[in-house]
């Protein structure tokens, strides 16, 4: 991936977290999805009353790429903080994730400092996705 690129979307990460709507817990989540083109797309989580209604920043990030008719997934920058480090996404967030691109790299990283602390791919992080 272009160091450019990643530069560009750890920055965007970490500003559009502010946007994400968490009442319930105040934890908050900005994520960017990169395409094989280079396009980006954002996303925050968005809570909800009905806690099973609430979307996380990844699965938000990629339905904006969809729905932007990109579906050629390379990499996802997640910028969030808890106890003072980064956070993997969760399980279904994996899932979803894996459907489109099961290699893609993930990049976390810390919202406090904008410094990121780990880079993975999807694979090795979730290597038995389900499929059908």
């Amino acid at each position: 991936m272009d160091d450019l690129i990643l530069k560009k979307a750890v920055k965007r990460a970490v500003e559009i977290r502010k946007n994400a709507h968490a009442p319930y817990s105040g934890f908050k989540v900005g994520s960017v999805i990169i395409t094989e083109s280079g396009q980006m797309y954002d996303g925050v989580n968005v809570e909800n009353s009905s806690f099973g209604a609430t979307v996380c920043a990844e699965r938000t990030a990629l339905f904006n790429a969809v729905t932007n008719g990109d579906k050629t997934i390379i990499a996802i920058v997640i910028a969030s903080v808890l106890d003072g480090k980064a956070v993997f996404p969760c399980g279904i967030c994996r899932q979803v994730l894996a459907d489109f691109n099961p290699g893609m790299e993930i990049v976390l990283v810390n919202a406090d400092n904008g410094e990121i602390e780990k880079r993975v791919l999807l694979s090795e992080l979730f290597p038995d996705n389900f499929k059908i």
